[in-house]
């Protein structure tokens, strides 16, 4: 029988509420489990005395509240980790990194707030790369967080510590934060659901173009109960969606009748290795045995746009790091300091021309897309990579963003994008699927990501069943 600690959301709450497993009980689970593993996956940025103790109280108030039948919802006695960006009151704020100017919130971030009045038990803030500007867990703050499936290889980034918590059993639900495809990598190179809300579906201390935050977790229902949960308008992010009443049940979706584009060349970056393709391509055949109208479409990312973007992010990044004192930039990850040094040479006249690259690439994302239901492509177009390297492709700062040429265009375009896994290389290397979808459609990504999952499991559990022609 799984451990509590890998237990689902819904396991969970059908137990609290038979008096079976008590918050408690499963709150010291986790804690067990992450002093097994943590020596290992450095997934914790914080696991402070007091932080155990206040888990320890909010556990104990949840025992408390389901023993007089009066859960607060779903969540309530849930372990759930949040990314160390994620604002928590008197908390410093390090942007994982040993260089930066620590700041202190008044007020917890909304995620925070809403997590803790769903019930949630808050057992962990987790690492990240210097400012996220990595797609792996290399931290001059926190050292190297790595996979716990496989040490020798990243847990992914910039929501690092969260993909690692995740995969390692810290609980269902850990929320971090993207602008590139920081959900998404970690996701499908450590074999987890990641969902990436539309922009303003989930409320920010701290909004920026394209910064999102979003579940990862190991179902797709965990996802979508992190979601109700977290989404909802907040006067205090000026990007927020209004409010809105949605259905975030997925259970008995069906992806028949949808249009769905396959996207198998993102256009721009790395090349995408044959076997990611062709996952992909299996994914896309599951869905048409579903009833789905499936279609190859031609990319629609330059190599000038992608360039654009991480010259963007240079001066962007340039602009934290030139305030800083000489000592401290110093003690920034090399990797970071040397990629960002690029944007100090740039004008003002080609700031503004990459921004508006920026936006095009938004306009011309939705266009691309508008026709169909889902956009169904890899996630990278790489498999994990050694746990020490900054990048997919080593240490070398000149190759920019290669690597997000999938994931990008659905950040800048504000669209919703979710990370399903489908299983193993022949290597052991995990690999999963990016689905897209329309403007503000959270829901039916995640009941399309929660049909292919499905799909999935039983065509690896039925070889003889309507799936044994699939590779």
């Amino acid at each position: 029988m799984q451990p509590l600690n890998g237990w689902s959301v819904a396991e969970l709450g059908a137990a609290y509420r038979a008096r079976e497993v008590s918050p408690v009980e499963v709150n010291a689970a986790v804690a067990s489990r992450i002093a097994e593993l943590e020596p290992i996956a450095n997934a914790l940025a914080d696991r402070s005395p007091d932080l155990v103790a206040v888990a320890e109280l909010a556990a104990a108030e949840s025992e408390r509240r389901f023993a007089s039948g009066m859960p607060v919802g779903p969540l309530d006695g849930i372990p759930v980790t949040v990314k160390e960006n994620l604002a928590r009151a008197g908390v410093p704020l390090r942007s994982g990194s040993a260089g930066a100017t620590p700041r202190i919130p008044a007020e917890d971030s909304p995620v925070i707030e809403r997590l803790r009045a769903a019930g949630a038990v808050l057992v962990g803030t987790t690492t990240m790369p210097d400012w996220g500007m990595l797609s792996s867990g290399v931290s001059s703050l926190y050292g190297i967080t790595r996979s716990p499936l496989d040490p020798t290889l990243t847990a992914g980034g910039s929501s690092a510590g969260a993909g690692a918590a995740a995969a390692g059993g810290y609980g269902p639900i850990h929320i971090g934060t993207d602008i590139g495809g920081s959900i998404r990598l970690p996701a499908t190179w450590l074999g987890l659901v990641g969902h990436k809300p539309s922009y303003g579906r989930v409320p920010l201390e701290a909004p920026y173009l394209g910064r999102v935050a979003g579940p990862l977790t190991r179902t797709v229902a965990d996802a979508a109960a992190a979601m109700a949960a977290i989404s909802g308008h907040d006067p205090r992010d000026w990007t927020a969606l209004p409010a809105a009443q949605l259905d975030w049940a997925v259970e008995g979706a069906s992806v028949a009748g949808l249009r769905v584009a396959l996207l198998l060349d993102a256009g721009a970056g790395m090349p995408c290795d044959p076997a990611l393709r062709e996952v992909t391509q299996v994914a896309g055949r599951l869905m048409e045995a579903g009833g789905a109208h499936v279609e190859v479409i031609s990319p629609w990312l330059t190599e000038e746009t992608l360039t654009a973007v991480d010259a963007f992010w240079r001066i962007r990044q340039w602009a934290d790091l030139e305030v800083l004192p000489s000592p401290a930039r110093e003690r920034v990850l090399p990797y970071v300091r040397q990629w960002a040094e690029a944007g100090s040479r740039a004008t003002g006249v080609q700031t503004l021309r990459n921004y508006q690259a920026m936006l095009a690439l938004r306009a011309a994302t939705v266009a691309a897309t508008t026709a169909y239901d889902l956009v169904l492509s890899p996630v990278a177009p790489v498999s994990a990579f050694p746990a020490e390297w900054p990048m997919p492709w080593g240490d070398d700062p000149a190759a920019g963003m290669a690597h997000i040429g999938f994931t990008v265009p659905f950040s800048m375009s504000g669209q919703p994008s979710c990370a399903v896994p489908m299983g193993r290389l022949p290597d052991g290397r995990e690999v999963g699927v990016q689905l897209s979808g329309r403007r503000f459609d959270d829901v039916g990504v995640l009941r399309a990501a929660a049909w292919l999952e499905a799909a999935r499991q039983h065509r690896r559990g039925d070889e003889n069943g309507p799936w044994a022609s699939v590779p």
